[in-house]
């Protein structure tokens, strides 16, 4: 039995601090995350002129009031998906960006049409032309916009341009995610005025400007849900620590299916697993439906289920490149299209892998935990992006790990 205590939420941080950039005063941001992506848009505003000042390891002061650039073309600009965020507040506070296409993690098309789409409804001019996105306008002017597909990051960029506009600005299928909320949150705090942001249709009114303000991110719904399964696959019983049980409740009723114990607090969820798990079947959606950042995770789980299990992948066209180096430790998966039939096993063993992706790092990590002998997992880079500690946590938990 242990204990665990989550960290700001990845995904609201990158989305929080290019926000930040629409603040012409100071933004102190609290809980956040230490971790590769945050420190990399760190550097990121301090190239465009903001001040930024590093209060603990979890909080940065941030002076918007300084930033005289529109452009955000370092190559570590283009070493992060979130980077794409920079464009919506760049545009909103200067009428014009210049930022290079995101990177991060490849398991599939990145497309940002649906951000490109928000920004011409608003009046600018977007250009995608030598790795760069390039968008200008001589004013934004509120509109109503319907995202085709649900869409996480659309809807955040479209909310970070929208904020400063003329008029009212409607975004219709809205992305409902947590962190969504947050960032809503944040804009409003530092006087924004956003209305409607967890449901499917978000309301904008623009303001002339915003100041600064103190604002704490939201925990890390992923990374409670990597500790969790963690103590599932290992038949163990942890208290995961600092979260929103809410957040966790597409979670929490999978592993309950799969016989595994749930006991919810106001702030923690204890997660008691027995030696047999049962087989279950997960579908991937937007919020609140079950998390595709969770899936090679959960798959790492269903993999020593007893009997059949399916995974099914309704919102990238490939996250299922992790199941080579899965299968590896021994795990018995048949991907079909964007299906895998995971076949239970008893028992997995130790094995040389290497990371894929961000979430797929985290699996290979879960597998090791439950593997038989020593696993090395390799490309530890790509875990590093999202997940503070990940060795001192578990070995507080019992694991025997060590970086090398």
């Amino acid at each position: 039995m242990g204990d665990v205590t989550i960290n700001g939420a990845k995904n609201a941080a990158v989305a929080i601090l290019p926000a930040a950039l629409l603040v012409d005063g100071i933004s102190e941001i609290e809980n956040l995350p230490y971790i590769d992506d945050v420190m990399k848009l760190k550097r990121a505003m301090e190239d465009l002129g903001a001040v930024v000042n590093v209060e603990d390891k979890h909080t940065l002061k941030i002076d918007g009031s300084t930033i005289y650039d529109y452009k955000a073309i370092n190559e570590y600009v283009g070493n992060i998906r979130a980077s794409y965020y920079l464009i919506g507040a760049l545009l909103g506070r200067f009428k014009k960006a210049e930022v290079a296409m995101p990177g991060g993690c490849n398991f599939g098309v990145r497309p940002i049409d649906q951000h490109i789409k928000g920004f011409e409804a608003l009046g600018a001019t977007v250009k995608v032309e030598n790795g760069m996105i390039k968008a200008y306008a001589d004013k934004l002017v509120g509109n109503k916009i319907y995202l085709d597909v649900v869409s996480v990051g659309a809807t955040i960029n479209v909310m970070l341009a929208a904020v400063l506009a003329e008029g009212t600005t409607i975004i219709e299928n809205a992305a409902k995610e947590p962190h969504v909320v947050d960032v809503a949150n944040y804009l409003n705090m530092m006087g924004a005025n956003v209305k409607g942001a967890g449901t499917d249709v978000i309301r904008i009114k623009g303001v002339e400007k915003l100041t600064g303000g103190k604002y704490s991110t939201i925990p890390d719904q992923i990374e409670a849900g990597t500790y969790m399964i963690a103590a599932a696959i290992t038949a163990g019983d942890v208290c995961v620590r600092n979260i929103i049980p809410e957040h966790m409740y597409s979670v929490s009723l999978k592993m309950m299916e799969m016989g595994i114990t749930i006991e919810e607090g106001d702030d923690y969820i204890r997660v008691i697993a027995p030696e047999k798990l049962k087989c279950a079947n997960v579908k991937t959606l937007p919020h609140p439906g079950f998390p595709t950042d969770l899936q090679p995770q959960m798959a790492t789980l269903l993999s020593v289920a007893e009997g059949t299990s399916t995974m099914i992948e309704s919102v990238w066209d490939n996250r299922f490149q992790y199941v080579d180096e899965l299968k590896k430790t021994g795990a018995k998966i048949k991907v079909e299209g964007r299906m895998a039939v995971i076949e239970g096993v008893k028992e997995l063993s130790g094995a040389k892998v290497a990371a894929t992706d961000l979430r797929a790092g985290a699996a290979l990590v879960l597998a090791a935990l439950r593997a038989k002998g020593e696993t090395v997992i390799g490309n530890v880079k790509y875990i590093d992006r999202g997940y503070e500690s990940i060795e001192e946590k578990l070995t507080a938990l019992g694991a025997e790990i060590e970086r090398r």
